[in-house]
């Protein structure tokens, strides 16, 4: 039974923000936990959360808008960190955000990020999808064999 919940613990762990699942499958696989079975229920958990960010973003953004509106603010100016974000967008586009995102900043602020540049839906989820199956293979495999690698 307790196995049970360490598998919701990882998948609650993964639909965190800021608490990837690149953190919580090595945490897994210290653990003693499947490495197969970890991988894929934070995969899920993380994926998850990401495409609820997606779905509602444009539902935020139209709230927002609605409310500065109402408020008579207007919207302010680019910040350093805005104009830094939009070089690096300009420089590697959806896929260096995707593929680097998880490891910097993060799968969610990613997909934020991707979604406030004007990138479409479909292309911000797969690409998000592929980046973070492709660094939870990595991590899971470099955990695993490293720490099999250690124990000789």
């Amino acid at each position: 039974m307790m196995t049970l919940w360490e598998y919701v613990l990882i998948f609650l762990a993964a639909a965190t923000p800021w608490l990837e699942a690149i953190v919580v499958v090595p945490l897994g696989i210290i653990r003693g936990l499947n490495p197969w079975l970890v991988s894929v229920v934070a995969f899920i958990g993380n994926w998850l959360t990401i495409l609820l960010v997606i779905i509602f973003y444009e539902k935020f953004q139209a709230w927002r808008e609605k409310r500065r509106a109402q408020k008579g603010i207007e919207t302010p100016p680019e910040s350093k960190r805005q104009k830094r974000a939009r070089h690096i967008w300009n420089r590697y586009g959806l896929p260096g955000l995707a593929l680097g995102g998880p490891l910097v900043i993060g799968t969610h602020l990613s997909a934020l990020m991707a979604l406030a540049f004007r990138s479409p839906k479909y292309l911000v989820t797969g690409w998000i999808t592929f980046s973070l199956a492709l660094w939870i293979v990595v991590f899971a495999v470099g955990t695993f064999y490293g720490f099999s690698w250690f124990q000789r």
